[in-house]
């Protein structure tokens, strides 16, 4: 039999993969899947955290600009909705991660080559801020041009056997 929680499990998997905390991805499943916006005690009884987990993970979800919060007339509490489209969710990620991540990288990459002057770390931080830059690019395109970019570029560098290789064109057949 299912587990009733495998859902917010599998969106905290790829949460973490792009930087967000455990409990931060599965409050966004249920935010996200949610029929109505649910409050953090909604929350906090379905996926079975403590209370200050899910303000911990509701402020995260903000502040990587996941989440928003509604108020219902009459109702002190806080609702929360997430973006419906998956598109505009991966740009959020795409955006947050080199934030985070990537931009950090790069400051301290930048300090030490000007400490050491190694051409290999000027070479990746070269390299990573290009990886930066994409990222950010990206994360600036709206969801439906992001879907087509991705779609096409997929496309693109699909070989004969399906599987991509970047950077390899197909030989057009010459006519006899």
């Amino acid at each position: 039999m299912p587990r009733t929680l495998a859902y917010p499990d599998i969106v905290a998997e790829i949460g973490a993969f792009m930087g967000i905390s455990r409990p931060a991805g599965q409050c966004f499943a249920m935010i996200w899947r949610a029929a109505a916006p649910p409050c953090a005690d909604d929350l906090t009884a379905t996926l079975g955290l403590s209370r200050s987990n899910v303000s911990t993970a509701l402020k995260e979800l903000r502040d990587w600009g996941l989440i928003g919060r509604a108020r219902s007339p009459g109702d002190r509490k806080d609702y929360f909705t997430a973006p419906t489209d998956p598109w505009d969710v991966v740009r959020l990620l795409l955006h947050g991660r080199q934030r985070r991540a990537i931009a950090p990288m790069l400051d301290r990459l930048l300090a030490a080559e000007e400490d050491t002057g190694d051409v290999r770390i000027a070479a990746l931080h070269a390299v990573l801020s290009s990886v930066g830059e994409r990222m950010e690019a990206l994360a600036g395109l709206d969801p439906e041009a992001l879907e087509h970019f991705l779609e096409t570029a997929a496309g693109e560098s699909a070989g004969e056997d399906g599987v991509t290789s970047p950077g390899k064109k197909k030989k057009k057949k010459k006519k006899a």
